[in-house]
């Protein structure tokens, strides 16, 4: 199967976005036979992008890494966009559609420290210590953990807040396992986080292709590409994540998981400094995943309120 122009397929300029996009290229040209040269990448700056000294939720939450790339959709010049999906808003754009969300990666957050450290997690950091990061999902739940933290802004793509954290006066951050792994640049003395101390964001790890919702012919070279496992577990997650708020303007974290035929979901709402949080764990059959997890979220929302911003 093949188009009569190359494929078009619109990715963020960030080297990990780069990367991600070629990961997809490479498999779409592999599972529908196409010639190389029949694919090419287009790379558009987002807003997200661009200001790099604000925190996403005083930038308007999602959205902020994709809606240049869905205008670009609309508008015909791209075919097919990549993104990690836990920047995508929970809510298809209109006349757009998930064409297809690949095998999840590493879905946990790891603890990267800067030169001269060496620790084995969290509880390892001076009294005090400096950990830089924009999201309040790592945040609110960092400071659970460990309340004398101190947090301060850190943004960028990988390679630069690497850079910023060994040049400032700060002790860590937390970077995402699959991001790190894709691009080879695991620092030395990174530490995984277990999920119980550090829950990932709804989709973390997973790559979603995004296509018009009539294009027939790039849903047919998409489908092949689709992982039915990461699909469920997404979609309880981000389910979860709707019934809460969607946005990144409230600390919400969640994570399933399939084993013997079972979804399992851990999800997690908690106050921007750590103080309050509540979770939940539910299990259902794959299929019942979207369901769930928005029964799951609406149950959270119904016990504690006060942690939902409106």
């Amino acid at each position: 199967m093949s188009k009569k122009k190359p494929l078009t397929i619109g990715t963020r300029a960030s080297p990990l976005a780069v990367r991600q996009s070629t990961m997809v290229a490479e498999a779409l040209s592999a599972a529908n036979q196409l010639e190389e040269t029949s694919i090419s990448l287009t790379k558009i700056t987002t807003k997200g992008d661009q200001a790099l000294d604000e925190k996403f939720s005083d930038l308007g939450g999602k959205g902020l890494f994709t809606e240049e790339l869905e205008s670009g959709l609309r508008e015909g010049a791209l075919d097919m966009a990549v993104h990690s999906l836990k920047d995508l808003p929970t809510q298809n754009a209109d006349g757009l559609t998930l064409g297809a969300i690949l095998p999840r990666a590493n879905a946990a957050d790891m603890l990267v420290v800067r030169h001269g450290l060496s620790l084995t997690g969290l509880s390892d950091l001076p009294q005090g210590a400096h950990v830089g990061t924009a999201s309040l999902r790592r945040q609110a739940q960092i400071l659970r953990a460990r309340p004398d933290l101190k947090i301060s802004l850190l943004r960028g793509n990988i390679g630069t807040r690497v850079e910023r954290l060994n040049a400032a006066d700060m002790h860590a951050t937390l970077l995402a396992a699959a991001g790190l792994q894709r691009l080879d640049m695991v620092p030395a003395g990174a530490v995984e986080l277990d999920s119980e101390i550090v829950l990932p964001a709804a989709g973390q790890g997973a790559l979603a292709v995004q296509c018009r919702a009539d294009d027939k012919s790039t849903l047919a070279l998409l489908a092949p590409l689709n992982c039915a496992i990461t699909q469920a577990c997404v979609s309880a997650e981000r389910s979860f994540l709707s019934a809460l708020d969607g946005s990144c303007r409230t600390p919400v974290a969640a994570l399933a998981t399939i084993t013997d035929d079972a979804l399992h979901l851990h999800g997690r709402l908690l106050a921007d400094d750590g103080s309050d949080m509540v979770e939940t764990r539910v299990t259902c059959a794959p299929d019942e995943a979207k369901a769930a997890g928005r029964a799951a979220g609406q149950e959270l929302r119904r016990t504690a309120p006060h942690l939902v911003t409106r």
